[in-house]
Protein backbone atom coordinates (compact mmCIF):
# COMPACT_ATOMS: atom_id res chain seq x y z
CA UNK A 1 0.00 0.00 0.00
CA UNK A 2 2.71 2.29 0.70
CA UNK A 3 4.63 1.54 -2.59
CA UNK A 4 1.62 2.55 -4.49
CA UNK A 5 1.70 5.62 -2.33
CA UNK A 6 4.54 6.51 -2.89
CA UNK A 7 5.05 5.75 -6.54
CA UNK A 8 1.81 8.23 -6.93
CA UNK A 9 3.08 10.49 -5.17
CA UNK A 10 6.58 10.39 -7.18
CA UNK A 11 4.85 10.36 -10.14
CA UNK A 12 2.70 13.26 -9.62
CA UNK A 13 5.98 15.21 -8.94
CA UNK A 14 7.52 13.94 -11.60
CA UNK A 15 4.76 15.38 -13.95
CA UNK A 16 4.53 18.35 -12.15
CA UNK A 17 8.77 18.65 -12.97
CA UNK A 18 8.08 18.11 -16.38
CA UNK A 19 4.80 20.23 -16.93
CA UNK A 20 7.48 22.93 -15.40
CA UNK A 21 9.93 22.56 -17.91
CA UNK A 22 7.73 21.87 -20.64
CA UNK A 23 6.22 25.27 -20.05
CA UNK A 24 8.84 26.99 -19.15
CA UNK A 25 7.68 28.07 -15.80
CA UNK A 26 10.11 28.70 -12.90
CA UNK A 27 9.20 27.08 -9.23
CA UNK A 28 8.72 30.44 -8.09
CA UNK A 29 5.78 31.35 -10.29
CA UNK A 30 4.15 28.39 -8.87
CA UNK A 31 4.24 29.80 -5.40
CA UNK A 32 2.87 32.85 -6.77
CA UNK A 33 0.34 31.25 -7.79
CA UNK A 34 -0.59 28.97 -4.95
CA UNK A 35 -0.35 32.79 -2.67
CA UNK A 36 -2.91 34.34 -4.96
CA UNK A 37 -5.41 31.27 -4.84
CA UNK A 38 -4.87 31.49 -0.98
CA UNK A 39 -5.28 34.68 -0.87
CA UNK A 40 -8.60 35.20 -2.97
CA UNK A 41 -10.28 32.41 -0.95
CA UNK A 42 -9.81 34.16 2.40
CA UNK A 43 -11.27 37.29 0.82
CA UNK A 44 -14.20 35.43 -0.29
CA UNK A 45 -14.77 33.89 3.16
CA UNK A 46 -14.36 37.27 4.65
CA UNK A 47 -17.07 38.87 2.42
CA UNK A 48 -19.54 36.15 2.96
CA UNK A 49 -18.93 36.75 6.71
CA UNK A 50 -19.37 40.74 6.44
CA UNK A 51 -22.27 40.09 4.06
CA UNK A 52 -21.91 43.54 1.98
CA UNK A 53 -21.69 43.92 -1.72
CA UNK A 54 -19.10 46.57 -1.50
CA UNK A 55 -17.02 46.57 -4.56
CA UNK A 56 -14.19 44.10 -4.17
CA UNK A 57 -10.43 45.02 -3.93
CA UNK A 58 -8.24 45.44 -6.94
CA UNK A 59 -7.72 41.98 -8.01
CA UNK A 60 -4.59 40.49 -9.99
CA UNK A 61 -5.08 40.85 -13.55
CA UNK A 62 -6.59 38.84 -15.86
CA UNK A 63 -5.32 35.04 -16.20
CA UNK A 64 -3.36 35.92 -20.01
CA UNK A 65 -2.08 39.16 -18.32
CA UNK A 66 -0.73 36.98 -15.10
CA UNK A 67 0.43 34.58 -16.89
CA UNK A 68 2.81 37.37 -19.37
CA UNK A 69 3.49 39.31 -16.41
CA UNK A 70 4.94 36.43 -14.51
CA UNK A 71 7.08 34.87 -18.04
CA UNK A 72 8.34 38.24 -19.61
CA UNK A 73 10.88 38.99 -16.87
CA UNK A 74 12.21 35.11 -16.67
CA UNK A 75 11.98 34.42 -20.49
CA UNK A 76 14.70 35.33 -23.23
CA UNK A 77 13.41 38.65 -25.71
CA UNK A 78 13.88 37.89 -29.43
CA UNK A 79 13.66 40.82 -31.38
CA UNK A 80 12.35 39.71 -34.62
CA UNK A 81 12.88 41.38 -37.82
CA UNK A 82 11.03 44.16 -39.09
CA UNK A 83 8.83 43.25 -42.41
CA UNK A 84 9.26 45.13 -45.30
CA UNK A 85 6.82 47.78 -45.14
CA UNK A 86 5.23 48.80 -49.01
CA UNK A 87 6.35 52.40 -48.96
CA UNK A 88 2.68 54.59 -49.45
CA UNK A 89 1.63 56.55 -52.39
CA UNK A 90 3.67 60.08 -52.39
CA UNK A 91 1.76 63.31 -51.69
CA UNK A 92 0.31 65.06 -54.60
CA UNK A 93 2.47 67.78 -55.37
CA UNK A 94 1.32 71.68 -54.89
CA UNK A 95 3.19 74.70 -55.41
CA UNK A 96 3.00 77.20 -52.42
CA UNK A 97 1.49 80.86 -52.82
CA UNK A 98 4.29 83.23 -53.54
CA UNK A 99 4.46 86.68 -53.54
CA UNK A 100 3.73 88.40 -56.80
CA UNK A 101 6.11 89.63 -59.41
CA UNK A 102 7.32 93.01 -60.26
CA UNK A 103 5.19 95.48 -62.06
CA UNK A 104 5.73 96.17 -65.84
CA UNK A 105 8.22 98.47 -66.59
CA UNK A 106 10.34 98.13 -63.69
CA UNK A 107 13.51 96.11 -63.33
CA UNK A 108 12.51 92.42 -64.52
CA UNK A 109 13.10 89.72 -61.56
CA UNK A 110 14.34 86.47 -61.70
CA UNK A 111 11.50 84.12 -60.55
CA UNK A 112 12.09 83.11 -56.88
CA UNK A 113 12.91 79.79 -56.34
CA UNK A 114 10.37 78.62 -53.88
CA UNK A 115 8.03 78.64 -57.35
CA UNK A 116 9.67 74.74 -57.42
CA UNK A 117 9.55 72.39 -55.08
CA UNK A 118 11.41 69.92 -53.39
CA UNK A 119 10.75 65.54 -53.91
CA UNK A 120 9.43 63.83 -50.80
CA UNK A 121 11.98 61.86 -49.11
CA UNK A 122 13.35 58.34 -50.65
CA UNK A 123 11.63 56.09 -50.07
CA UNK A 124 14.05 53.04 -50.60
CA UNK A 125 16.02 50.65 -47.55
CA UNK A 126 18.86 48.96 -47.29
CA UNK A 127 17.47 45.43 -47.22
CA UNK A 128 16.88 44.69 -50.58
CA UNK A 129 20.74 46.08 -51.50
CA UNK A 130 22.07 43.12 -49.39
CA UNK A 131 19.51 40.64 -50.91
CA UNK A 132 20.66 41.61 -54.11
CA UNK A 133 24.39 41.72 -52.76
CA UNK A 134 23.70 37.86 -52.00
CA UNK A 135 21.52 36.90 -54.72
CA UNK A 136 24.81 38.49 -57.37
CA UNK A 137 27.30 36.35 -55.33
CA UNK A 138 25.22 33.27 -55.52
CA UNK A 139 24.85 33.48 -59.02
CA UNK A 140 28.21 34.17 -59.61
CA UNK A 141 28.81 31.13 -57.24
CA UNK A 142 26.75 29.16 -59.26
CA UNK A 143 27.98 29.34 -62.28
CA UNK A 144 31.74 29.45 -61.56
CA UNK A 145 33.09 33.04 -61.39
CA UNK A 146 35.13 34.17 -58.91
CA UNK A 147 33.44 37.92 -58.77
CA UNK A 148 32.32 39.63 -55.37
CA UNK A 149 30.83 42.67 -54.93
CA UNK A 150 32.40 45.29 -53.20
CA UNK A 151 30.27 48.32 -53.32
CA UNK A 152 26.18 49.55 -53.61
CA UNK A 153 25.30 53.07 -54.70
CA UNK A 154 21.72 53.59 -54.65
CA UNK A 155 20.44 56.31 -57.34
CA UNK A 156 16.87 57.64 -58.45
CA UNK A 157 16.46 55.08 -60.76
CA UNK A 158 19.00 52.01 -60.59
CA UNK A 159 21.22 50.40 -57.85
CA UNK A 160 25.01 50.43 -59.16
CA UNK A 161 26.83 47.13 -57.86
CA UNK A 162 30.73 47.28 -58.84
CA UNK A 163 31.87 43.72 -58.98
CA UNK A 164 35.74 42.68 -58.58
CA UNK A 165 36.54 39.44 -59.94
CA UNK A 166 39.68 37.46 -59.21
CA UNK A 167 43.09 38.05 -61.90
CA UNK A 168 42.72 36.00 -64.82
CA UNK A 169 39.21 36.13 -65.21
CA UNK A 170 37.65 36.63 -68.17
CA UNK A 171 35.06 39.83 -67.89
CA UNK A 172 32.74 38.26 -70.81
CA UNK A 173 32.29 35.35 -68.19
CA UNK A 174 30.37 38.32 -66.36
CA UNK A 175 28.67 39.79 -69.05
CA UNK A 176 27.47 36.19 -70.19
CA UNK A 177 25.44 35.94 -67.26
CA UNK A 178 23.50 39.13 -67.66
CA UNK A 179 20.02 37.14 -67.92
CA UNK A 180 20.64 34.59 -65.32
CA UNK A 181 21.38 38.08 -63.34
CA UNK A 182 18.26 39.53 -63.89
CA UNK A 183 16.53 36.17 -63.25
CA UNK A 184 18.33 35.92 -59.70
CA UNK A 185 17.25 39.25 -58.97
CA UNK A 186 13.68 38.92 -60.52
CA UNK A 187 13.84 42.10 -62.60
CA UNK A 188 13.14 42.66 -65.78
CA UNK A 189 16.39 43.60 -67.11
CA UNK A 190 20.49 44.68 -65.81
CA UNK A 191 22.66 46.89 -67.65
CA UNK A 192 26.24 46.09 -67.26
CA UNK A 193 28.98 48.23 -67.82
CA UNK A 194 32.39 46.41 -68.14
CA UNK A 195 34.44 48.00 -67.22
CA UNK A 196 33.46 51.08 -64.84
CA UNK A 197 35.24 53.94 -66.26
CA UNK A 198 38.21 54.94 -64.12
CA UNK A 199 37.71 51.48 -61.96
CA UNK A 200 39.00 48.21 -62.13
CA UNK A 201 35.63 47.08 -61.43
CA UNK A 202 32.42 45.53 -63.50
CA UNK A 203 29.32 47.54 -62.87
CA UNK A 204 25.65 45.89 -62.85
CA UNK A 205 23.22 48.54 -62.82
CA UNK A 206 19.58 46.88 -61.08
CA UNK A 207 16.47 48.84 -61.62
CA UNK A 208 15.02 50.08 -58.36
CA UNK A 209 11.56 48.31 -56.62
CA UNK A 210 10.42 51.81 -55.88
CA UNK A 211 12.28 55.09 -57.76
CA UNK A 212 12.55 58.35 -56.25
CA UNK A 213 11.44 61.24 -57.43
CA UNK A 214 13.98 63.88 -58.81
CA UNK A 215 12.17 67.63 -59.29
CA UNK A 216 13.56 70.38 -61.22
CA UNK A 217 13.64 72.31 -57.70
CA UNK A 218 15.99 69.71 -56.13
CA UNK A 219 18.35 70.42 -59.07
CA UNK A 220 18.88 74.69 -59.13
CA UNK A 221 19.00 74.21 -55.18
CA UNK A 222 22.22 72.50 -54.99
CA UNK A 223 25.69 73.40 -54.81
CA UNK A 224 26.58 72.78 -58.19
CA UNK A 225 23.79 75.13 -59.83
CA UNK A 226 24.54 77.89 -57.26
CA UNK A 227 28.18 77.48 -58.65
CA UNK A 228 27.23 77.39 -62.14
CA UNK A 229 25.75 80.69 -63.17
CA UNK A 230 26.47 80.42 -67.07
CA UNK A 231 23.02 81.56 -68.91
CA UNK A 232 22.88 78.26 -71.15
CA UNK A 233 23.59 75.75 -68.03
CA UNK A 234 20.42 73.77 -67.50
CA UNK A 235 19.05 71.05 -65.18
CA UNK A 236 19.63 67.16 -66.38
CA UNK A 237 19.23 65.40 -63.14
CA UNK A 238 20.66 62.93 -60.72
CA UNK A 239 23.14 60.08 -61.66
CA UNK A 240 23.49 56.67 -59.51
CA UNK A 241 25.19 58.47 -56.74
CA UNK A 242 22.64 60.78 -56.80
CA UNK A 243 24.18 63.50 -56.98
CA UNK A 244 22.86 66.96 -59.06
CA UNK A 245 24.23 67.06 -62.69
CA UNK A 246 24.26 70.57 -65.04
CA UNK A 247 24.68 70.25 -68.13
CA UNK A 248 26.09 73.73 -70.06
CA UNK A 249 24.51 73.83 -74.01
CA UNK A 250 27.52 76.23 -74.95
CA UNK A 251 29.92 73.56 -73.92
CA UNK A 252 27.80 70.94 -75.72
CA UNK A 253 27.50 72.77 -78.13
CA UNK A 254 24.58 71.20 -79.56
CA UNK A 255 22.21 68.29 -78.18
CA UNK A 256 20.35 65.74 -79.90
CA UNK A 257 17.59 63.70 -77.66
CA UNK A 258 15.65 60.85 -78.83
CA UNK A 259 13.33 58.26 -77.21
CA UNK A 260 10.65 56.14 -77.79
CA UNK A 261 6.92 57.67 -77.07
CA UNK A 262 6.71 58.65 -73.02
CA UNK A 263 9.90 58.06 -72.39
CA UNK A 264 9.94 61.74 -70.92
CA UNK A 265 11.46 63.55 -74.19
CA UNK A 266 9.35 66.51 -73.68
CA UNK A 267 9.49 66.44 -69.91
CA UNK A 268 13.22 66.89 -70.41
CA UNK A 269 12.74 69.74 -72.81
CA UNK A 270 10.40 71.98 -70.50
CA UNK A 271 13.38 71.21 -67.56
CA UNK A 272 15.99 72.82 -70.10
CA UNK A 273 13.62 75.65 -70.80
CA UNK A 274 12.59 76.08 -67.58
CA UNK A 275 15.77 76.12 -65.95
CA UNK A 276 16.77 78.86 -68.49
CA UNK A 277 13.52 80.81 -67.36
CA UNK A 278 14.41 80.65 -63.85
CA UNK A 279 17.90 81.71 -64.17
CA UNK A 280 18.40 84.21 -67.07
CA UNK A 281 16.48 87.61 -68.31
CA UNK A 282 14.89 88.21 -71.63
CA UNK A 283 18.19 90.39 -72.73
CA UNK A 284 20.49 87.48 -71.87
CA UNK A 285 18.73 85.01 -73.85
CA UNK A 286 16.08 84.40 -77.05
CA UNK A 287 14.42 81.54 -77.45
CA UNK A 288 12.85 79.73 -80.98
CA UNK A 289 10.60 76.90 -80.19
CA UNK A 290 9.36 74.22 -82.84
CA UNK A 291 6.61 72.48 -81.57
CA UNK A 292 5.10 70.51 -84.46
CA UNK A 293 2.64 68.81 -82.17
CA UNK A 294 0.99 71.80 -80.78
CA UNK A 295 0.35 70.89 -77.14
CA UNK A 296 3.81 70.18 -75.80
CA UNK A 297 5.61 73.45 -75.12
CA UNK A 298 2.45 75.79 -75.60
CA UNK A 299 3.05 76.72 -71.81
CA UNK A 300 5.79 78.73 -73.21
CA UNK A 301 3.40 80.84 -74.54
CA UNK A 302 3.83 84.92 -75.04
CA UNK A 303 6.93 85.00 -73.11
CA UNK A 304 9.26 87.75 -73.79
CA UNK A 305 12.11 85.20 -73.67
CA UNK A 306 10.80 84.49 -77.44
CA UNK A 307 12.16 85.77 -80.53
CA UNK A 308 9.23 84.35 -82.47
CA UNK A 309 5.60 83.09 -81.24
CA UNK A 310 6.07 78.64 -80.91
CA UNK A 311 6.10 77.47 -84.30
CA UNK A 312 3.85 75.07 -85.17
CA UNK A 313 3.80 74.49 -89.16
CA UNK A 314 6.76 72.64 -89.93
CA UNK A 315 7.23 74.82 -93.19
CA UNK A 316 7.38 77.85 -91.12
CA UNK A 317 10.18 75.36 -88.68
CA UNK A 318 12.32 75.56 -92.20
CA UNK A 319 11.94 79.39 -92.98
CA UNK A 320 13.08 79.95 -89.09
CA UNK A 321 15.67 77.65 -89.39
CA UNK A 322 17.14 79.51 -92.94
CA UNK A 323 16.46 83.11 -90.42
CA UNK A 324 18.77 81.35 -87.76
CA UNK A 325 21.66 80.69 -90.47
CA UNK A 326 21.14 84.53 -91.91
CA UNK A 327 21.94 85.99 -88.03
CA UNK A 328 24.31 83.76 -87.59
CA UNK A 329 26.04 84.91 -90.97
CA UNK A 330 25.33 88.62 -90.12
CA UNK A 331 27.08 88.37 -86.13
CA UNK A 332 29.91 86.40 -88.01
CA UNK A 333 30.37 89.56 -89.46
CA UNK A 334 29.85 91.70 -86.63
CA UNK A 335 32.85 89.78 -84.89
CA UNK A 336 35.12 89.83 -87.56
CA UNK A 337 35.00 93.52 -87.95
CA UNK A 338 35.55 94.22 -84.90
CA UNK A 339 38.60 91.71 -84.63
CA UNK A 340 37.18 89.16 -81.80
CA UNK A 341 36.46 85.49 -82.00
CA UNK A 342 33.87 84.65 -80.47
CA UNK A 343 30.74 85.97 -78.25
CA UNK A 344 32.44 85.60 -75.03
CA UNK A 345 35.46 87.66 -75.97
CA UNK A 346 32.88 90.30 -78.25
CA UNK A 347 30.74 90.55 -74.62
CA UNK A 348 33.78 91.01 -72.89
CA UNK A 349 35.22 93.92 -75.55
CA UNK A 350 32.20 95.63 -75.02
CA UNK A 351 31.45 95.73 -71.70
CA UNK A 352 34.79 97.33 -71.22
CA UNK A 353 34.55 98.99 -74.50
CA UNK A 354 37.83 97.91 -75.85
CA UNK A 355 36.32 96.58 -79.32
CA UNK A 356 37.86 98.21 -82.29
CA UNK A 357 35.15 99.62 -84.16
CA UNK A 358 35.64 101.10 -87.60
CA UNK A 359 33.73 105.03 -87.72
CA UNK A 360 29.95 105.00 -88.74
CA UNK A 361 29.36 100.97 -87.63
CA UNK A 362 28.54 102.12 -84.28
CA UNK A 363 25.14 100.59 -84.61
CA UNK A 364 25.88 97.82 -85.61
CA UNK A 365 27.19 96.70 -82.85
CA UNK A 366 25.17 95.38 -80.07
CA UNK A 367 24.86 92.95 -77.19
CA UNK A 368 24.17 89.79 -78.74
CA UNK A 369 22.02 87.52 -76.66
CA UNK A 370 22.58 83.97 -76.46
CA UNK A 371 20.10 82.39 -79.05
CA UNK A 372 18.53 78.86 -78.35
CA UNK A 373 16.41 76.59 -81.03
CA UNK A 374 14.43 74.18 -79.55
CA UNK A 375 12.77 71.44 -81.83
CA UNK A 376 10.80 68.60 -80.29
CA UNK A 377 10.02 66.76 -83.06
CA UNK A 378 12.68 66.18 -85.98
CA UNK A 379 11.10 63.86 -87.91
CA UNK A 380 7.63 66.16 -88.78
CA UNK A 381 10.39 68.72 -90.35
CA UNK A 382 11.89 65.88 -92.07
CA UNK A 383 8.86 64.85 -93.70
CA UNK A 384 7.68 68.24 -95.01
CA UNK A 385 11.56 69.98 -96.08
CA UNK A 386 13.71 67.33 -95.67
CA UNK A 387 17.03 68.79 -98.20
CA UNK A 388 16.36 72.50 -96.33
CA UNK A 389 16.00 70.92 -92.82
CA UNK A 390 19.01 68.88 -93.27
CA UNK A 391 21.11 71.53 -94.78
CA UNK A 392 20.06 74.40 -91.69
CA UNK A 393 21.05 71.89 -88.95
CA UNK A 394 24.04 70.70 -90.42
CA UNK A 395 25.21 74.88 -91.15
CA UNK A 396 24.51 75.59 -87.92
CA UNK A 397 25.70 72.62 -85.87
CA UNK A 398 29.29 73.26 -88.10
CA UNK A 399 29.27 77.14 -87.36
CA UNK A 400 27.34 78.80 -84.71
CA UNK A 401 28.86 77.77 -81.89
CA UNK A 402 31.29 80.82 -81.98
CA UNK A 403 28.18 83.56 -81.93
CA UNK A 404 26.50 82.02 -79.39
CA UNK A 405 23.42 79.75 -80.91
CA UNK A 406 22.97 76.28 -80.27
CA UNK A 407 20.41 73.63 -80.89
CA UNK A 408 18.35 70.91 -79.23
CA UNK A 409 17.17 68.75 -81.50
CA UNK A 410 14.24 65.84 -80.29
CA UNK A 411 13.04 63.17 -81.57
CA UNK A 412 10.74 59.87 -81.22
CA UNK A 413 11.70 58.39 -84.75
CA UNK A 414 15.28 57.98 -84.03
CA UNK A 415 15.86 56.51 -87.54
CA UNK A 416 18.50 56.59 -90.06
CA UNK A 417 15.82 59.19 -92.55
CA UNK A 418 15.19 61.12 -89.38
CA UNK A 419 18.21 61.21 -88.00
CA UNK A 420 20.97 61.22 -91.00
CA UNK A 421 24.54 60.76 -91.13
CA UNK A 422 25.16 64.29 -91.34
CA UNK A 423 22.86 65.18 -88.55
CA UNK A 424 24.80 63.14 -86.19
CA UNK A 425 28.19 64.04 -87.43
CA UNK A 426 27.67 67.53 -86.37
CA UNK A 427 25.81 67.14 -83.08
CA UNK A 428 28.11 65.23 -81.13
CA UNK A 429 26.17 65.58 -77.75
CA UNK A 430 23.53 62.98 -77.36
CA UNK A 431 20.82 61.55 -74.40
CA UNK A 432 19.47 58.44 -75.59
CA UNK A 433 16.08 57.61 -73.65
CA UNK A 434 14.10 54.10 -73.52
CA UNK A 435 14.01 52.76 -77.24
CA UNK A 436 12.32 49.92 -78.53
CA UNK A 437 14.75 47.88 -80.13
CA UNK A 438 18.61 47.99 -80.58
CA UNK A 439 18.90 49.45 -83.82
CA UNK A 440 17.23 52.73 -82.49
CA UNK A 441 19.98 52.79 -79.80
CA UNK A 442 22.74 52.58 -81.83
CA UNK A 443 21.47 55.53 -84.14
CA UNK A 444 21.48 57.68 -81.11
CA UNK A 445 24.83 56.72 -79.24
CA UNK A 446 26.31 54.02 -81.67
CA UNK A 447 26.33 51.41 -79.07
CA UNK A 448 23.30 49.38 -77.76
CA UNK A 449 22.19 50.08 -74.11
CA UNK A 450 19.11 52.29 -74.49
CA UNK A 451 16.50 49.76 -75.19
CA UNK A 452 17.51 48.79 -71.46
CA UNK A 453 16.19 51.87 -70.17
CA UNK A 454 13.45 52.11 -67.87
CA UNK A 455 11.51 54.94 -69.17
CA UNK A 456 10.61 57.99 -67.50
CA UNK A 457 13.15 59.94 -67.80
CA UNK A 458 15.83 57.30 -67.06
CA UNK A 459 18.39 58.32 -70.08
CA UNK A 460 22.19 57.90 -70.99
CA UNK A 461 23.84 60.85 -71.77
CA UNK A 462 26.62 61.13 -74.35
CA UNK A 463 28.75 64.39 -74.02
CA UNK A 464 30.97 64.82 -77.10
CA UNK A 465 33.91 64.75 -74.12
CA UNK A 466 33.03 61.17 -72.55
CA UNK A 467 34.24 58.07 -74.29
CA UNK A 468 31.08 55.94 -72.43
CA UNK A 469 27.42 57.30 -71.75
CA UNK A 470 26.39 58.08 -68.33
CA UNK A 471 22.87 56.93 -67.21
CA UNK A 472 20.93 59.51 -65.09
CA UNK A 473 17.21 59.79 -64.05
CA UNK A 474 16.25 63.04 -65.63
CA UNK A 475 14.19 65.83 -63.54
CA UNK A 476 10.92 66.40 -63.42
CA UNK A 477 9.17 69.66 -63.41
CA UNK A 478 4.90 69.98 -63.17
CA UNK A 479 2.81 71.60 -65.81
CA UNK A 480 1.77 73.58 -62.50
CA UNK A 481 4.80 74.50 -61.72
CA UNK A 482 5.61 75.64 -65.46
CA UNK A 483 2.55 77.48 -65.69
CA UNK A 484 3.38 79.51 -62.15
CA UNK A 485 7.01 80.63 -63.72
CA UNK A 486 5.47 81.41 -67.29
CA UNK A 487 2.93 83.71 -65.49
CA UNK A 488 6.03 85.21 -63.04
CA UNK A 489 7.32 86.36 -65.86
CA UNK A 490 4.74 87.89 -68.23
CA UNK A 491 3.43 89.70 -65.37
CA UNK A 492 6.75 91.70 -66.09
CA UNK A 493 7.22 92.16 -70.09
CA UNK A 494 5.41 91.67 -73.20
CA UNK A 495 7.27 89.90 -75.96
CA UNK A 496 8.63 91.33 -78.70
CA UNK A 497 8.84 89.28 -82.01
CA UNK A 498 10.95 89.88 -84.70
CA UNK A 499 8.59 89.31 -87.99
CA UNK A 500 11.57 88.15 -90.37
CA UNK A 501 12.16 85.04 -88.69
CA UNK A 502 8.54 83.53 -89.58
CA UNK A 503 7.75 83.07 -93.30
CA UNK A 504 4.99 85.32 -93.57
CA UNK A 505 8.21 88.17 -93.06
CA UNK A 506 10.27 86.14 -95.69
CA UNK A 507 12.41 88.45 -97.60
CA UNK A 508 12.13 87.90 -100.95
CA UNK A 509 14.51 86.11 -103.19
CA UNK A 510 16.61 88.70 -105.68
CA UNK A 511 15.15 88.39 -109.03
CA UNK A 512 11.78 87.38 -107.91
CA UNK A 513 8.49 89.48 -107.88
CA UNK A 514 6.04 89.79 -104.54
CA UNK A 515 3.36 87.46 -104.41
CA UNK A 516 0.95 89.33 -104.50
CA UNK A 517 2.29 92.44 -106.33
CA UNK A 518 3.90 93.01 -110.09
CA UNK A 519 3.01 88.72 -111.11
CA UNK A 520 -0.82 88.77 -111.12
CA UNK A 521 -0.79 85.06 -112.60
CA UNK A 522 0.93 84.47 -109.55
CA UNK A 523 -0.95 86.03 -107.53
CA UNK A 524 -3.91 83.74 -109.36
CA UNK A 525 -2.34 80.58 -109.02
CA UNK A 526 -1.95 81.28 -104.94
CA UNK A 527 -5.42 81.97 -104.71
CA UNK A 528 -6.59 79.01 -106.86
CA UNK A 529 -4.36 76.83 -104.92
CA UNK A 530 -5.27 77.85 -101.65
CA UNK A 531 -8.85 77.96 -102.22
CA UNK A 532 -9.51 73.80 -103.53
CA UNK A 533 -6.66 72.65 -101.16
CA UNK A 534 -5.03 71.38 -104.42
CA UNK A 535 -1.42 71.66 -105.35
CA UNK A 536 -1.60 69.99 -109.20
CA UNK A 537 0.32 71.64 -111.90
CA UNK A 538 -2.45 70.14 -113.98
CA UNK A 539 -5.22 72.43 -112.60
CA UNK A 540 -2.88 75.19 -112.93
CA UNK A 541 -2.01 74.06 -116.62
CA UNK A 542 -6.24 74.17 -117.17
CA UNK A 543 -7.25 76.86 -114.99
CA UNK A 544 -4.82 79.30 -116.44
CA UNK A 545 -4.74 77.99 -119.45
CA UNK A 546 -0.81 77.73 -119.31
CA UNK A 547 2.19 75.46 -120.71
CA UNK A 548 3.79 72.70 -118.45
CA UNK A 549 6.73 74.48 -117.93
CA UNK A 550 5.37 77.58 -116.59
CA UNK A 551 3.01 76.05 -114.62
CA UNK A 552 5.78 74.28 -113.14
CA UNK A 553 7.40 77.00 -112.40
CA UNK A 554 4.87 78.47 -110.86
CA UNK A 555 4.33 75.69 -108.67
CA UNK A 556 8.19 75.98 -107.95
CA UNK A 557 7.61 79.70 -106.67
CA UNK A 558 4.57 78.69 -104.55
CA UNK A 559 7.03 76.39 -102.79
CA UNK A 560 9.31 78.73 -101.74
CA UNK A 561 6.93 80.88 -100.32
CA UNK A 562 5.64 78.28 -98.17
CA UNK A 563 2.64 77.69 -99.80
CA UNK A 564 2.59 74.43 -101.25
CA UNK A 565 4.87 71.45 -99.66
CA UNK A 566 7.70 69.79 -102.06
CA UNK A 567 7.20 67.59 -105.31
CA UNK A 568 5.96 64.07 -104.58
CA UNK A 569 6.22 62.57 -107.78
CA UNK A 570 3.06 61.95 -109.63
CA UNK A 571 0.70 63.24 -106.73
CA UNK A 572 -0.64 66.46 -105.88
CA UNK A 573 2.02 68.29 -103.24
CA UNK A 574 0.92 69.70 -99.91
CA UNK A 575 -1.35 72.87 -99.32
CA UNK A 576 0.10 74.51 -95.99
CA UNK A 577 -2.18 77.11 -96.15
CA UNK A 578 -5.43 77.62 -95.43
CA UNK A 579 -7.61 80.13 -96.81
CA UNK A 580 -7.98 81.70 -93.47
CA UNK A 581 -4.26 82.40 -92.92
CA UNK A 582 -4.38 83.75 -96.65
CA UNK A 583 -7.01 86.19 -96.22
CA UNK A 584 -4.79 87.00 -92.94
CA UNK A 585 -1.69 87.48 -95.11
CA UNK A 586 -3.56 89.51 -97.69
CA UNK A 587 -4.64 91.71 -95.02
CA UNK A 588 -1.56 92.19 -93.16
CA UNK A 589 0.42 93.29 -96.24
CA UNK A 590 -2.29 95.62 -97.47
CA UNK A 591 -2.48 97.18 -94.36
CA UNK A 592 1.54 97.59 -94.49
CA UNK A 593 1.53 98.80 -98.18
CA UNK A 594 1.95 103.05 -97.82
CA UNK A 595 -0.27 104.73 -100.03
Amino acid sequence: MLSRVGAAIVLSGVSLLGGLVFTGTPLAAVGRRLRELLERGRERARAREVGTTAEPAPGPPPRRERRRARTEPDLPIVELPEEPVEPAEPEPIEVPEIVRPAPRGGRYQLPPIDLLRTSPPSAGGGRDQEHQKEALERTFHTFGVPAHVTAAHRGPTVTLYEIEVEAGTKVNKVLSLADDIAYALATPDVRIIAPIPGRSAIGVEVPNKVRDFVMLGDILRSRVAKEDRHPLSVALGKDVHGRAQMVNLARMPHLLIAGATGAGKSSLINCFITSILMRTTPDEVKLVLVDPKRVELAHFADLPHLLVPVIVHPKRAAEALAWVVREMEQRYEVLAMVGVRDIDGYREGLAEGTLRIPPGQEDRVVDFPYLLVVIDELADLMMVAPREVEDAICRIAQMARAVGIHLVVATQRPSVDVVTGLIKANIPSRIALMTSSQADSRVILDMNGAEKLVGHGDMLFAPSTASKPVRLQAAWVTEKEIEQVAEWIRAQREPEYQASVEGLGRPPVEGEDELDGDDELLQQAAELVIRSQLGSTSMLQRKLKIGFARAGRIMDLLEERGIVGPSQGSKARDVLVTPEEWEEMRAAHSGGQTP
